[in-house]
């Protein structure tokens, strides 16, 4: 989507979270610059309504889906690329995530991505960057939601270190404090599992290794405003008062008898949990000060989207590159295995009802990538290749992006694997059968390897039928390239797709 000069642009992201949704609208000036224009809040409260077995109740589905649905009004006119929206720690965990994703994005009325919490913690830093001054100095920042927190530590722009640990407002507000009282035994025992939780990390993150550490998100910047009003902190978060502020709660017995200036009542019942948290972070890392940062996942979405839109480089791209040195791939073959593949998606796109751009980068990341499992071994890399994409750390990449890369490298030779496929949210499983049958030509046609430009060849596809074309005698003087087609064609038809070749 391009900014014509002098026009603007409306943008939006939504980060969900585990306990509240978040929306903010920006727009884009005519001379480039991102003015906010709206802020939506709402404490939806998603991990309180987690149960035992992953599943969430009626009354927080209701809530959320009731969210977006408002959220959605606020967006209604908005193109696809000009919205981006995240779902994260009680998103990630949903046993039927698929189900109720589906449901979010019908209400909401654009597409929801699931991020890991590596890929959190590196939008997070990205919107903090963007809210401190220029300058070397290496950051810690901290991020305390719901049901994780994020760990970041970077220079400018960089995030260098990342880490998301299982701990947050709600879920340790609901271990600890699930009545609402709030005892000093309690306090210590929420403090020392969340000291529990941070030891694998505590060295890697602890004072010595940044120069300045800031706090952002719910939890951390209402714990700023109580610490402020009550006088005990002039500028963010010091050690001394948040001690003061554990003592208040303790003192008070009970969430709901606490009085201090800059309490909310929203914030309230997720408060002792959230300090709890904050204090085992402090104690942990070594912090005596922490800064408060206004800006945090919403607007990290917000500036990755603007990139986009600017056709500023794509952090994805970056990974698939360090993806390629990683594993020591055959570059230049699978460059030309791209190539090929790119082209065959110029002579569909159309008729199978492919997007170009989109679909044209998740394919050229596919195809690049349709090698790496080679690093592991050569019997069944295909297989090694997709456990890779599907379980590693890929900055810029959300699950569901993830998840197709690894069915289409899972699929791109040999039998077909069609759970791969189910596994995928029904909406883009169509568009990832069609994308793999052009993946497994562009590999076919490059099977021997050969540093030769392949021949102006044709494609036509009608519903589950493809017809490949190339000129005549080209395919006579190569029998193995026959035989391997109607191999090929064996393959396909098992997956109820007719491949034709002449």
């Amino acid at each position: 989507m391009d900014v014509p000069v002098g026009s603007t642009q409306t943008v939006a992201a939504a980060d969900l979270g585990s306990n509240s949704f978040h929306m903010i609208v920006g727009r884009l000036d005519a001379g480039g610059q991102l003015q906010i224009v709206d802020r939506l809040r709402e404490p939806v409260r998603l991990a309180a309504g987690l149960d035992d077995a992953k599943r969430l109740t009626p009354e927080a589905t209701q809530r959320a889906l009731d969210c977006l649905a408002r959220f959605g009004q606020r967006l209604a006119g908005l193109p696809q690329a000009a919205v981006r929206a995240v779902g994260t720690n009680t998103m990630r965990q949903l046993r039927d995530g698929g189900a109720f994703l589906a449901r979010a994005e019908a209400a909401l009325g654009h597409a929801i991505e699931i991020i890991a919490g590596r890929e959190e913690a590196r939008l997070v830093y990205l919107g903090v960057a963007h809210g401190l001054a220029a300058g070397d100095e290496l950051r810690l920042v901290v991020d305390i939601g719901g049901g994780s927190t994020e760990l970041i530590i970077g220079q400018r722009f960089d995030p260098r270190e990342r880490e998301s640990m299982h701990m947050g407002c709600v879920s340790i507000s609901q271990r600890f404090f699930s009545d609402g009282r709030v005892t000093e035994q309690a306090m210590e025992s929420a403090m020392l599992a969340c000291r529990l939780e941070l030891q694998p990390v505590k060295s890697q993150f602890r004072a010595g290794r940044w120069d300045k550490a800031v706090g952002s998100s719910g939890t951390i910047k209402a714990i700023g405003d109580i610490v402020r009003g009550a006088g005990w902190c002039a500028d963010g978060i010091t050690r001394a008062a948040l001690k003061k502020l554990r003592r208040a709660l303790v003192s008070a017995g009970h969430v709901g008898a606490l009085q201090l200036p800059g309490l909310t009542d929203d914030r309230r019942p997720v408060l002792a949990g959230g300090v709890a948290v904050l204090s085992a972070v402090f104690k942990s890392l070594d912090i005596e000060q922490l800064l408060v940062s206004d800006l945090a996942l919403r607007e990290g979405l917000l500036y990755e989207l603007l990139g986009h839109i600017r056709h500023e480089e794509d952090v994805r791209d970056r990974t698939v590159d360090s993806l390629l040195r990683r594993y020591d791939v055959d570059r230049g073959h699978a460059q030309r295995v791209a190539g090929t593949a790119a082209a065959l998606l110029s002579r569909v796109a159309g008729a199978w009802s492919l997007d170009p751009e989109e679909c044209g980068q998740l394919l050229r990341w596919a195809a690049l990538l349709h090698e790496i499992g080679l690093a592991i071994s050569h019997s069944q890399f295909q297989k090694h290749g997709a456990y890779i994409l599907a379980n590693a750390d890929l900055p810029g990449f959300s699950r569901q992006q993830q998840g197709l890369l690894a069915a289409l490298v899972r699929n791109h030779r040999r039998k077909l694997a069609n759970e791969a496929f189910e596994a995928l949210p029904e909406p883009s499983r169509l568009a990832a059968r069609r994308l793999c049958v052009l993946l497994r030509l562009a590999a076919l046609l490059h099977r021997g390897r050969s540093t030769a430009p392949k021949p102006d060849f044709g494609l036509a596809a009608e519903g589950g039928a493809v017809i490949l074309t190339f000129p005549a005698g080209w395919l006579d003087a190569r029998p193995l390239t026959r035989s391997e087609l109607e191999q090929e064609s064996l393959f396909l038809r098992a997956a109820g797709i007719s491949l034709a070749f002449s």
